[in-house]
């Protein structure tokens, strides 16, 4: 059985040992700080089934937790739109923040377990915000292995944010570019 306590995760390894200082040469950094991190991932689920039937959005939370490894939380429409059939405080999906070592985990788990295991897949578009954050989407989440697809009612889709500490989306893909993130452009 693994040690928690000495514990890394290999990709935490991995940005030590060797993708700060390949990304403080190429940016020419004066000083460590400026070194680009990843400060937390957020998964998303939108439930569009809550409206008609509120387990959904309690088995989608489930699903998540299994995926991220942490609890998911139930989010809530906050007004009222007559033309969704939507009410105040009406569950709608769930979301999950990962930091620190959950944060490489699942971006490992990402990358070289789930991505491979999307049909038709070509990379992904590099979808930066402006200020150095990334979001994708996945149609499925059942290309994670922790959700058995025989238990699995209804295909649900995901959305990915990773949030980088610099504010330059160049820096940012670098960075992410560095974990193996398959960009296809």
């Amino acid at each position: 059985m693994l040690d928690q306590a000495s514990y890394t995760p290999r990709l935490k390894a991995l940005y030590a040992s060797s993708i700060r200082a390949a990304m403080k040469e190429q940016f020419a950094y004066k000083n460590d700080m400026q070194i680009p991190k990843l400060e937390k991932i957020v998964l998303n689920m939108g439930v569009g089934e809550a409206v008609k039937d509120t387990k959904k959005v309690k088995q989608a939370a489930e699903e998540l937790s299994l995926i991220a490894g942490q609890k998911a939380v139930i989010t809530k429409a906050k007004k009222s739109i007559a033309g969704f059939r939507v009410r105040e405080e009406m569950p709608l999906g769930c979301k999950v923040t990962l930091r620190g070592d959950r944060m490489y985990e699942f971006l490992d788990r990402l990358i070289n377990i789930a991505m491979p295991r999307v049909r038709d897949f070509r990379g992904v578009k590099p979808s930066f915000d402006g200020r150095g954050n990334f979001a994708m989407g996945l149609k499925e989440h059942i290309v994670f292995p922790e959700i058995d697809f025989d238990k699995v009612d209804e295909v649900l889709g995901m959305d990915i944010i990773i949030c980088t500490s610099t504010t330059v989306d160049a820096e940012a893909k670098a960075l992410l570019k560095a974990f193996n993130m398959p960009f296809n452009a």
